[in-house]
This record gives C-alpha cells, structure tokens and sequence, in this order.
C-alpha cells in the first residue's frame, strides 16, 4: 500500500450517485464554485468533474441545446418586471431585487419534473 502525499488529505471516494447528489446541490445552492467547494469541502476541478457529467447525463451538454420561442411584451404597469409563461399557461414571474439563488433552485427543481 502506498501512503497519501504528505500535506495532501486523501480524497473521498464518491459513487456516482453521491457525485450527482453533490452536483445538483452545487446547482441549486447559487454559490459561486469557490464558496461551495470551500463549504463542503470538494476540490474545485473535482466538482467541475461531477457537474460536467450531471450535464451530460440530463442531456443539458454538447449539441442537445433546444431554442424556445420568445415574445417580448409591452410593460403593464407595477406587476413582474421578468414573466416566463409556460406550456398550460403556467407563469414564473420575478420582481425588481428578487433573490437569484431561489429563481435558480426553483429552476432547478422544474427540470427535474
């Protein structure tokens, strides 16, 4: 058996469920990838690894981009200042100062459904 290198923690072996688990939670924890890597303790090129393959696997890499239809509308007064409608009329609208992190998590969340 060889030893770690000294000053260098041995790296935690992770399944590819635990990497997709750590993936998904850097995705909707609207960190930057410093701040997560440094809260959960994952290197940086590691995590990149992980997200890179998440990507893959839901079929958001390389070539599998879809273009969606958009219409910019007139203002309407004091209401959202960003509305995304979607298919079945179903709306997500933000507001001026809205928190990015939650936009991104609720985002996250609807394309897992």
């Amino acid at each position: 058996m060889t030893e770690p290198q000294a000053g260098r923690p041995r790296q935690r072996h992770r399944s590819r469920a635990e990497a997709n688990q750590v993936a998904a939670e850097f995705e909707a924890s609207g960190l930057t990838r410093q701040e997560f890597c440094s809260l959960k303790s994952v290197p940086m090129k590691t995590l990149a690894r992980y997200v890179a393959r998440l990507r893959r696997e839901q079929g958001g890499g390389g070539g599998s981009q879809q273009w969606v239809a958009v219409e910019v509308a007139e203002p309407r007064g004091p209401g959202a200042e960003l509305a995304v409608v979607l298919a079945g009329g179903r709306r997500i609208e933000v507001k001026r100062g809205f928190d990015a992190g939650t936009l991104r998590q609720l985002v996250t969340a609807l394309e897992r459904v």
